[in-house]
């Protein structure tokens, strides 16, 4: 079976029977991860049908960021992806599911889990790039909408006169994760397109600050030169 008819199946399974909890991981979440994948290939020999598959289960279970096992998710995931293969789709090649498993539990940035396959690098990568730039924006200011976060410390916003805190401040996310994102990267495009993405949210960082100084015509690069300089 080629992968786009895997793909298809995926998709109507997922319409049926995943009920979304978020925008964040929506079925097309899952799409642009798998796009993003594609464009992440190496030299290594990949197990195509491996990424594909993890890549539009790896968040059948995605616990709310502010939920005491959330970093679970992933394993939970991986262990619900399993049994959905084996009882919805009994054709889907039984010696690749530990693969599958292990690149959907490896994903997770809480998880702490070291991807040790090509194929588990390719989904950490095109998962982590899918929280950065224009589209991992909208999703940081969704995700904290939906569980009552401030956007912002409108009087320090980035944080240089307090300790962050992502829980209260959504713009606390750049710093406690999404600006790390480029140094966990697995592949050498995935290091250099998540950089790229990182400077956007940068000049976005520089362009609030000049906002809440009332220079809307300005970027605030100084607000932002200790994140530069790392």
């Amino acid at each position: 079976m080629e992968l786009h008819d895997w793909q298809s199946r995926f998709e109507t399974w997922l319409r049926e029977n995943h009920s979304e909890h978020d925008a964040a991981h929506d079925i097309f979440h899952f799409r642009r991860v798998w796009t993003t994948a594609q464009k992440l290939n190496t030299d290594t020999a990949v197990d195509w049908l491996v990424v594909l598959t993890a890549c539009y289960f790896h968040d059948l279970v995605s616990l709310p960021k502010n939920h005491p096992d959330r970093h679970r998710s992933s394993v939970l995931a991986a262990q619900e992806t399993r049994g959905v293969l084996m009882r919805d789709f009994p054709d889907f090649p039984q010696q690749r599911l530990f693969a599958v498993c292990h690149a959907i539990e490896a994903h997770s940035f809480s998880a702490k889990i070291v991807p040790e396959t090509p194929e588990a690098k390719i989904v950490q990568d095109a998962d982590r790039l899918e929280a950065l730039g224009a589209i991992g924006l909208a999703r940081v200011f969704a995700v904290s909408g939906a569980l009552g976060v401030a956007l912002f410390d409108a009087e320090d916003p980035l944080a240089r006169q307090r300790g962050l805190d992502d829980k209260q401040y959504a713009l606390d996310h750049f710093q406690t994760k999404l600006l790390t994102l480029p140094l966990t990267m697995q592949t050498e495009k995935g290091r250099r397109l998540a950089q790229h993405n990182a400077d956007f949210l940068l000049t976005y960082m520089a362009k609030l600050s000049a906002e809440l100084k009332g220079e809307y015509e300005k970027l605030d690069l100084e607000a932002i030169q200790p994140f530069i300089a790392r």
